[in-house]
Order: C-alpha cells, then sequence, then structure tokens
C-alpha cells in the first residue's frame, strides 16, 4: 500500500499495533514495511512458574536471601564431617558385631555409640530442609540432633572417663582399634563431633532465624 504525504509526513498511531516504516525521500512516499502486535504484560520470564530455578532467583534477590545461602553453605559442610564422623563409628560398630576382624584389632564399639547411629536422622533432615527452605525438616533437625547427637556425646564422655582416667594415671589400656588405645581414640572422635555439631545447631539455629525473618516480610508485602 502507497501513500502519498506532504512535505511534513505523520504515522497515525494506532493502540493495538505497531506500524514501523520508512520514508522514502525520492518518492515522497511512505513505504510500510511492518505490522507488529504487542502486548501490554510482556513476555513471560523463564522459571516463573515455581520451578527450582525460579526459587534460586528469587533467592538470590534479597539481601536476606543471600544470608540464607551463606548460611546454607556452611551447613552443608558440617554436614558432610558428620556424615564422616557417622560412617567412622558405624563402622567400627558394624566390623565388631559381624566379626570381620578380629577384636584385638578393632574393640567392640562402646556403650554411647549406639544411639549416636541414630544422628543419621537429623543429617538427613538437615539435607532436606535446605534445598527448598523447609523450615518443618529443619526444626525436626535440631529437635532431633540434641536427643541423637549431643545427648550420646555427653553420655559417652562420662562412660569413657574412668577409662581414660586409668589409661593416664597407669598406662593401661585394654581396648584397640588398630594398635592405637581405643579410649584415646574415640575421645579425639568425640573433641570434633562435638564442635560440628555445636556448628551445626549454631549455623541451623541463624538459618531459622533468617527464613522466618522473609516469610514475616512477606506477609507484610
Amino acid at each position: 500500500m502507497r501513500t502519498t504525504v506532504g512535505p511534513h509526513p505523520f504515522i497515525t498511531s494506532f493502540v493495538c499495533a505497531d506500524l514501523h516504516g520508512e520514508f522514502d525521500r525520492t518518492k515522497g512516499n511512505y513505504a510500510t514495511v511492518s505490522l507488529k502486535m504487542t502486548s501490554r504484560v510482556g513476555p513471560r520470564a523463564a522459571g516463573t512458574n515455581g520451578s527450582d530455578f525460579s526459587f534460586k532467583h528469587r533467592e538470590r534477590g534479597t539481601p536476606q536471601y543471600q544470608m540464607s545461602a551463606s548460611l546454607k553453605a556452611e551447613v552443608r559442610k558440617l554436614n558432610l564431617v558428620h556424615f564422616l564422623i557417622w560412617l567412622l563409628v558405624a563402622a567400627q560398630v558394624t566390623v565388631s558385631h559381624f566379626d570381620l576382624v578380629s577384636h584385638d584389632i578393632v574393640s567392640m564399639p562402646y556403650q554411647w555409640e549406639y544411639p549416636y547411629l541414630l544422628s543419621f536422622l537429623p543429617l538427613v533432615c538437615s539435607s532436606l530442609s535446605l534445598p527448598r527452605n523447609n523450615i518443618s525438616y529443619l526444626v525436626i533437625s535440631m529437635i532431633s540432633a540434641g536427643l541423637f547427637t549431643v545427648a550420646p556425646l555427653i553420655y559417652g564422655g562420662m562412660e569413657m572417663f574412668p577409662v581414660a582416667q586409668q589409661l593416664y594415671r597407669h598406662g593401661k589400656a585394654y581396648r584397640f582399634i588398630f594398635g592405637y588405645s581405643a579410649v584415646t581414640v574415640m575421645y579425639l572422635i568425640m573433641v570434633v563431633a562435638v564442635q560440628v555439631h555445636a556448628w551445626q545447631l549454631y549455623y541451623m539455629k541463624k538459618l531459622l532465624d533468617s527464613w522466618f525473618d522473609a516469610t514475616e516480610e512477606k506477609k507484610k508485602k
């Protein structure tokens, strides 16, 4: 379609369409190039359907979520160390009970090691809470950590103290793990475990506070 215009051409705008064109200076005509419908809403952003990508994208959007991501990284590291400690205790219990090696090489476990094996439950709950900021799983992890990690370690410290005292005073040991005093090895594991679980509870508490703050801000909006 060709339309002749005067010295001062103009383009009529429409509400639902954008008319793009160019003015032909030689022929004095206005050539219609394209007719494009535009949406008032605009293109839909990818991942806004509640997917993991959308969730992680929103998580990076505010300072609260940035703090949450940082705390999650710390909790994941501590969970990994917790899992390694759990594996060591589980290995001793398994090897001794199934008589895979002689008890002279790997001694029978102490009583506190059995309930400590249940510390796998708070570890799993903590790991499940992190991807989608699940407050319920995190609360369960913190409560069960007190029952299955802190309590067994306190009991174990009291259980092994007389044996450690005898070893220190008289140099006598009756249980061994690969030639080393079993009480010494288990106390070293216990010292590491106490620090790991203390930091776990600390970071999980801060993470829980961060999630609650984010929830309250959403309610206000």
